[in-house]
């Protein structure tokens, strides 16, 4: 049965951030994900998870003016610097929190068929998996839909594995979004049996409307079932967006286990 880690980023948001691990422990989860850290101290993080026995299942690295429209570095030509230092960054917040995964994000970068641009892309994610490697990290790969993220140089699981066997670094996987690779690739539960020796993380949410994962046109109990059956043991990351409010929409957990008890 997977288990579940709230994303911090998309739920809880009607509190004040720091607040929202204690309501995350409150709800019933151990372990949180969020898209930044680099607001605040890691010293603070940490004493939040620590105070609410919760454990930091992933969070991205840093990736680039994100206010602007930006959503990350690595396959953008020029900003060598800027990428190496963040990778620096997110490893010593990852220490701090001790968290094993980090989310490398590649940014839009123009024509994903360019050799040039997939080189330079393919090079700083080997680079920095040596350093990640080096600390003990994984670094996950996530490919985005292009409905909501036009241009995003990882726009299919398909081409983001073609990339993660070029790269050939054992750690160096996929972060498995359901609701992104059913509007990019579809044919879900055969798509996670294809890939299932490359993922190292996977997140969640309802197609089309990204809310929670009990509506739509994914059956989770389902696709979950298909997930577990490939020994996929990792965190699944609630990354949806409530539809009227956090508390509210969580009758979908006890669902989904009442369903795994009658099987």
């Amino acid at each position: 049965m997977p288990k579940f880690a709230a994303n911090l980023s998309m739920m809880f948001t009607e509190l004040d951030f720091l607040d929202r691990f204690a309501a995350a422990a409150d709800a019933g989860f151990t372990a949180v994900e969020f898209l930044f850290p680099y607001e605040w101290p890691a010293e603070e993080l940490r004493a939040r998870l620590d105070e609410h026995g919760l454990t930091m299942a992933l969070f991205n690295v840093y990736p680039g003016d994100w206010a602007a429209g930006e959503k990350g570095l690595a396959a953008l030509p020029g900003r060598e610097d800027e990428f190496r230092a963040s990778i620096f960054q997110a490893l010593e917040y990852a220490e701090a929190l001790d968290c094993p995964k980090l989310h490398l994000m590649s940014g839009f970068a123009g024509d994903i068929h360019d050799a040039e641009l997939r080189a330079h892309y393919v090079e700083n994610v080997r680079w920095a998996a040596e350093q990640a490697a080096d600390a003990g990290r994984l670094l996950v790969l996530e490919p985005l839909n292009e409905y909501d993220n036009p241009g995003y140089y990882l726009p299919t699981v398909a081409h983001a594995v073609d990339l993660i066997e070029e790269i050939d670094r054992d750690n160096v996987r996929l972060q498995f979004d359901f609701y992104h690779a059913q509007l990019t690739d579809g044919d879900i539960t055969h798509l996670v049996e294809r890939v299932a020796g490359l993922i190292g993380h996977v997140q969640l949410a309802s197609v089309p409307a990204r809310n929670e994962p009990d509506r739509g046109e994914l059956f989770y109990p389902f696709v979950l079932e298909a997930l577990d059956r490939t020994g996929y043991d990792g965190w699944v990351g609630c990354e949806y967006r409530p539809a009227a409010g956090t508390t509210e929409g969580l009758g979908w957990l006890d669902a989904y286990e009442n369903w795994q008890g009658e099987r």
